[in-house]
């Protein structure tokens, strides 16, 4: 069963910017529990800021604009185009040597995507790239696999477990595939249980509608399976329907929220590199309504405020 902990841990959509931004570890994930399947994720190119990124390098970085539309946690994909293991440089930002300094400037928890397949050497999911990553900052490690790696779930199990024991306990390592990641296997809940066995506090898992056979009663029998072994399930949208149209949107949303996915991830294939923020706001509304929504969207903005003001 779920850890009782999590009655008492404040939600994730109650955060202030400032707590958000301080947000990480197994305190993540007891926040993320805690909201009751409120939580929306999305996930961005590390490099990109794809709007306006200026001329002297100033702009918008997709990460900023993720959280005005509604996102409670922003993940880092394609990290090695940005991160040179030291400092990361961001257009729209500029240079951080912490993930933390970063996510407090965009007020919201920074994750990285890690891949155990064959992938650039620093985005893949070893025990010394990652705790260079936790110790920055990072908020989660999100071990995954992106299209054409060839990442399967016996992989992902191996580097959880392996990531598990190097980092300890408190780290927030979430687990799973989006889609097939050019190694074609069946989703079950016997292989995101396995994930969790191998030390995942959290769980990925195509949403019902966005990959072929992934139905309805499968998801809802891996979500009960995961939850029942004490992790999080992270319902994804990965297979560039972040792109789709609005009205795609409410089946989706609404069909998470029956299997009982407790957050919900948008990923990174429309405008170049990230979502469509509209779709990302039409879902946080069919989720969690206006309120928390707007909410949520209200906080976002640059720099932290200031408490004398």
């Amino acid at each position: 069963m779920k850890n009782p902990a999590v009655e008492t841990t404040t939600r994730i959509l109650d955060l202030d910017r400032e707590r958000l931004a301080a947000l990480r570890g197994k305190r993540l994930t007891a926040a993320v529990a805690a909201a009751e399947g409120r939580t929306v994720v999305a996930e961005v190119f590390a490099e990109r800021a794809a709007l306006i990124p200026g001329e002297d390098g100033r702009g918008v970085h997709n990460m900023e604009l993720v959280a005005a539309f509604g996102a409670d946690i922003v993940v880092l994909n394609l990290i090695e185009r940005a991160w040179d293991g030291r400092k990361l440089t961001l257009p729209g930002l500029g240079t951080f040597t912490s993930i933390g300094d970063l996510a407090a400037h965009i007020g919201r928890p920074v994750a990285v995507n890690l891949e155990p397949g064959d992938v650039p050497e620093i985005r893949r999911a070893r025990p010394e790239h990652a705790k260079r990553l936790v110790d920055m900052g990072a908020a989660m490690l999100c071990l995954t696999a992106n299209p054409g790696t060839g990442g399967s779930y016996e992989g992902l199990a191996r580097v959880t477990e392996e990531l598990r024991k190097g980092l300890g306990d408190d780290v927030a390592l979430w687990s799973g595939k989006m889609h097939h990641a050019g190694h074609p296997e069946r989703v079950t809940a016997g292989r995101l249980a396995s994930l969790v066995e191998a030390g995942a506090d959290g769980v990925v898992l195509p949403l019902p509608g966005t990959m072929p056979g992934v139905t309805r009663e499968l998801a809802a029998e891996a979500v009960a399976a995961v939850q029942d072994a004490g992790a999080v399930v992270m319902g994804a949208i990965g297979t560039s329907q972040e792109g789709s149209h609005t009205d795609v949107v409410p089946q989706l949303a609404l069909t998470a929220k029956e299997i009982g996915v407790d957050a919900h991830h948008f990923g990174d294939s429309f405008i170049p590199g990230m979502c469509d923020p509209e779709l990302l706001y039409a879902y946080s509304v069919a989720i969690r309504g206006r309120r928390h929504t707007w909410n949520r969207m209200a906080l976002g903005g640059r720099g932290t405020r200031c408490g004398a003001c």
